[in-house]
């Protein structure tokens, strides 16, 4: 264990309820925003170009998800970005399917280059994106473990100062310095859409209650697979899992998080 106050980080998450901005796809919005609210935040879901820097402005976090992209959107994204640079709200980006199609990879490589960012969570392949024109990806799904990634995930890290983790059975997350590894999860999580981009929106909101985005990124993988083990005594379906997941979510209490999380320094 880092030595992480979790406890002490969920009691202020649930205290505070900070609102997450979300401006994410169209097949986790529902999910996503049910994540927020069950561990305890408070989730906006928001995306035209007109509103973005408004409702960025009474945000605690950004999350960015490139899920389902169009010109409109990736407008909407810079220019809540930018906004969330000006204040000083952290930005969470959440690289979905970068390495499948140009537009995607393209995209992820724009935000990160005009972007301020805090945090970059992808799966292996999406991470490797960034920095090879030769990774593919298929669809959404990895085809890199996290090892495979790290050393990449560590040189992306360093040269744009955020943290990247790369999320799988092992979650492996760096500032480019250090590295911590988390193993808190289960299988079912790979079994129903929209879990890594949930595991992304838990990032922002331990952001939000915490200036280090190392130990926002570390507590929000830990807290997050937690809550599917939690899940996974308790159904062996996906329809299931997704209910299970919502209530361990809402039930783990801040002395489970602490006992339970499995994080080690590597």
């Amino acid at each position: 264990m880092p030595g992480y106050d979790l406890k002490s980080l969920l009691e202020k998450l649930r205290d505070e309820k900070p609102l997450v901005h979300n401006i994410t796809n169209y097949v986790v919005m529902n999910f996503t925003a049910n994540t927020l609210l069950a561990m305890g935040a408070s989730p906006v879901m928001a995306h035209a170009a007109d509103e973005v820097e408004e409702m960025v402005s009474l945000a605690s976090a950004l999350v960015i998800n490139i899920g389902t992209l169009s010109k409109h959107w990736i407008e909407s994204m810079l220019k809540a970005g930018r906004r969330a640079n000006e204040l000083g709200v952290p930005i969470i980006l959440d690289p979905v399917g970068s390495g499948a199609t140009s537009l995607r990879t393209n995209t992820f490589r724009k935000l990160v280059k005009e972007l301020r960012l805090s945090v970059v969570r992808g799966n292996g392949s999406e991470i490797l994106s960034i920095a090879s024109d030769s990774i593919r990806t298929k669809g959404v799904e990895t085809a890199h473990g996290a090892e495979q990634a790290l050393e990449t995930a560590r040189e992306v890290a360093t040269e744009i100062d955020s943290v990247a983790a790369i999320t799988g059975p092992v979650d492996l997350i760096t500032d480019g310095k250090r590295v911590i590894r988390c193993s808190n999860g289960h299988p079912m999580l790979g079994s129903v859409t929209g879990t890594g981009c949930a595991a992304t929106v838990t990032i922002a909101a331990f952001a939000s209650v915490t200036n280090d985005p190392l130990e926002a990124t570390s507590a929000g993988l830990a807290f997050f697979g937690l809550a599917g083990e939690h899940a996974g005594t308790r159904t062996s379906s996906p329809g299931s899992f997704i209910v299970s997941l919502l209530d361990a979510l809402y039930e783990i209490t801040p002395a489970e998080f602490q006992a339970q999380a499995r994080l080690e320094t590597i």
